[in-house]
């Protein structure tokens, strides 16, 4: 399927959406299920598309009330986290409760960003941020949050979707060694972020 660009015409007005936003956040949860990976005990990523987008976009516009000049400023923080076909995009969320461990966890974690990776066989598609913000401070504390992007060529999304292909999703960071492999229900969901002809 091919991705979409999120625009103020996909928007809906507060009325409108408040007719459908039960059945919308309930669709979109259920299919979040099978687009959220757990690579070691507290990395969750969950992998973006235009659905997800468009319910963020939405539910801020609920909750914020900001009008016209809202739709804009949300359009532009979450319209880029929408694939463009060639690409996955997730959110990473370092999920630790506690804050003093949660503290001393992202401190050990500094440009972790830069070591993430799929791995499809003999293939390494690297993470890359998908905005110029530093997350790692100044005393290599990391972000509990970050948005990333994995841009694929058109052979790497052949191998993606070869039922043979296991993709594994791995962070590579000396503090923080863990990989996982996509299960069959995720690997389909994400390949359809893609363009159908890649």
């Amino acid at each position: 399927m091919s991705a979409r660009q999120l625009t103020r015409h996909d928007i809906l007005a507060t009325d409108d959406y408040l007719a459908v936003r039960d059945e919308r956040r309930a669709q979109v949860r259920a299919r979040k299920v099978d687009r959220c990976v757990s690579v070691g005990p507290f990395a969750t990523f969950y992998f973006e598309n235009f659905e997800t987008m468009w319910l963020q976009v939405q539910e801020m516009l609920y909750i914020e009330k900001g009008g016209e000049a809202q739709i804009e400023e949300e359009l532009a923080a979450y319209g880029s986290l929408v694939p463009d076909g060639h690409e996955l995009v997730a959110t990473l969320m370092f999920e630790i409760d506690d804050e003093e461990r949660r503290t001393r966890e992202l401190s050990k974690l500094g440009s972790v960003e830069q070591a993430i990776a799929f791995k499809l066989g003999d293939e390494t598609i690297a993470a890359t941020p998908t905005d110029d913000i530093e997350r790692t401070n100044a005393s290599g504390k990391t972000s509990s949050v970050h948005f990333l992007r994995f841009v694929f060529t058109p052979a790497q999304i052949i191998a993606f979707r070869d039922p043979q292909t296991e993709p594994l999703l791995a962070i590579g960071h000396p503090a923080y060694p863990h990989m996982t492999a996509l299960s069959g229900p995720a690997c389909a969901a994400l390949a359809a972020d893609f363009d159908t002809q890649p």
